[in-house]
């Protein structure tokens, strides 16, 4: 969603094909939906035929996220002046382009810059897709509108893996890159000929400091928090980032609190029903990223899984997503949003207690049991905390808030990866017995589980092998148990602080469908 819902001044008119029109938009944000699970089963091909370690793979997922969740802010203003339209089929140009190189890409340091450039395609893509629905649809068919873009966002998700898995299995790992093009392409087409300009060049301008501020912060902070388990934590070089990132978040903290019409509006916390469902919504996101980039490494060379057998095997987890997506809202009717969110909490807590007692002896049976009930507690956590944090905000906030929400949605991701990922790297090359390797091998052995399984093939060692699944297995475990802490702790806070009554929560969640489309995807 983008500000222009609060600051447009041409009224809606009825065009129509609006309903093709709608199709185009939910074509356009599929792309987004399978980019965000693709990319994680194709992790231990990159790993291997793109010799990248866990930090260089922490990257090629979080160059996307750091980027997407800085720009996202000025996206919407800049829809608003130049041209919703043409700033979607701007964004679908970068994500289509940069798509393409990364087919191609023949090494990490090319492929993480890629993802970077995907990251601002999609920043222009997920919000102008949301603000163009006011301007195709009059007032008593928006809801509608929105839940069929809610479930053209989800699609996206739950196929990500089978289609990567397919690809995977029958071309190179470039192809889950280069199934992006035609799509863009197709949608690009559709938008042209189906969806009308809509601007409104009376926003305010784009403040170009605030977002540099908002890059730099978060990609230092990135940058330490990945980089850590190589330089040591008490390296000159981490406290330095570390520091920097504090000084570049903190200005942009101060310069927006003091700008008439900021893009990140701090003072919408002032609101408890908002302050405490969007940290439910971000702590769970923070688990959810870390998990999903644990998961395919163990499924692949620990259990020795190929992709598309990965992909079939995360579709409880998103299955149970689904779910209780689905059966949220009467949850909340009969109940309060606090006590769903909290029961959610609980259930990834649980789901994540039982991960962290996984052995080498499980097998995928246990695996899918502790996946099921993981889905389902982030669907009765993400989906009502979103809704009720924006039934909390003005109606003339609207977009304001959902762009606050969604930046800090899309941190919370990229500090999952480098936070979580760094934490298992750490934990794997302590473990990792490398002895008599020579020095080129227990190098690559210790970039990652995928690299250490393919040196242990060449070289005919089942005992490189066992280790390797052993300390992965040590680290992921590890990853999940304080993944699982931290989900305890975040429902004690919300059984606490999150307001419980009726009146408190605002109108309900289906007020706030919009960014509902954006929590799966």
């Amino acid at each position: 969603m983008s500000t222009s819902e609060l600051r447009a001044s041409e009224p809606p008119t009825t065009v129509p094909r609006r309903w093709w029109a709608l199709a185009a938009i939910c074509l356009s944000v599929l792309v987004l939906g399978f980019d965000s699970t693709i990319l994680n089963v194709a992790l231990p091909d990159m790993a291997v035929q793109l010799h990248a370690n866990t930090g260089q793979l922490q990257w090629i997922v979080d160059a996307y996220l750091v980027v997407f969740a800085a720009a996202m802010l000025p996206a919407g203003l800049l829809g608003d002046r130049f041209g919703r339209r043409k700033m979607l089929i701007s964004g679908l140009v970068l994500f289509g382009a940069a798509s393409l190189v990364g087919t191609f890409a023949n090494s990490p340091g090319t492929l993480i810059a890629v993802r970077a450039v995907m990251g601002l395609g999609g920043a222009l893509i997920m919000p102008l897709g949301m603000a163009i629905i006011p301007s195709l649809f009059p007032a008593n068919e928006r809801a509608r509108a929105v839940a069929v873009m809610t479930t053209g966002a989800a699609l996206g998700m739950p196929l990500g893996p089978i289609l990567g898995g397919v690809l995977l299995n029958h071309f190179w790992w470039g192809s889950i890159f280069l199934i992006n093009v035609p799509m863009i392409a197709v949608g690009i087409a559709a938008l042209v000929l189906l969806v009308p300009e809509s601007r409104n060049p009376a926003v305010p301008r784009v403040d170009l400091l605030s977002a540099a501020l908002g890059v730099t912060g978060l990609a230092a902070l990135t940058f330490a928090f990945i980089q850590a388990p190589t330089d040591g934590w008490g390296s000159p070089l981490i406290i330095g980032t570390l520091v920097a990132s504090v000084l570049l978040l903190a200005g942009l903290v101060l310069r927006e609190r003091s700008q008439p019409h900021p893009m990140l509006d701090l003072s919408l916390f002032a609101d408890r029903a908002f302050r405490w469902n969007t940290l439910a919504t971000v702590l769970v996101t923070f688990v959810l990223m870390g998990a999903l980039f644990v998961l395919p490494q163990y499924l692949q060379p620990v259990l020795g899984n190929d992709a598309l057998g990965t992909g079939v095997r995360l579709m409880p987890l998103m299955g149970g997503l689904l779910v209780a997506a689905r059966l949220a809202e009467r949850l909340v009717a009969r109940v309060s949003v606090r006590w769903v969110v909290t029961g959610g909490l609980l259930l990834v807590a649980a789901a994540l207690f039982l991960g962290s007692r996984t052995t080498l002896a499980d097998g995928y049976g246990w695996t899918a049991i502790w996946l099921s009930v993981l889905g389902l507690g982030m669907g009765f956590t993400m989906v009502p905390a979103m809704g009720a944090a924006m039934a909390a905000l003005p109606e003339d906030r609207a977009g304001v808030g959902s762009g606050l929400l969604q930046t800090l949605r899309q941190s919370a991701s990229a500090i999952g990866v480098a936070l979580l990922g760094s934490l298992l790297a750490g934990i794997y090359t302590n473990h990792l017995d490398t002895t008599g390797l020579s020095a080129p091998a227990a190098h690559a052995a210790r970039g990652s589980v995928s690299a250490a399984q393919a040196v242990a093939d060449q070289l005919h060692s089942p005992a490189l092998a066992a280790s390797a699944h052993s300390a992965f297995l040590h680290g992921m475990t590890s990853v999940l148990l304080i993944c699982a802490i931290t989900a305890v702790l975040s429902a004690v806070v919300v059984a606490l602080r999150m307001p419980g009554r009726a009146a408190d929560e605002g109108p309900g969640i289906a007020n706030a469908a919009p960014d509902q489309a954006q929590s799966v995807s």
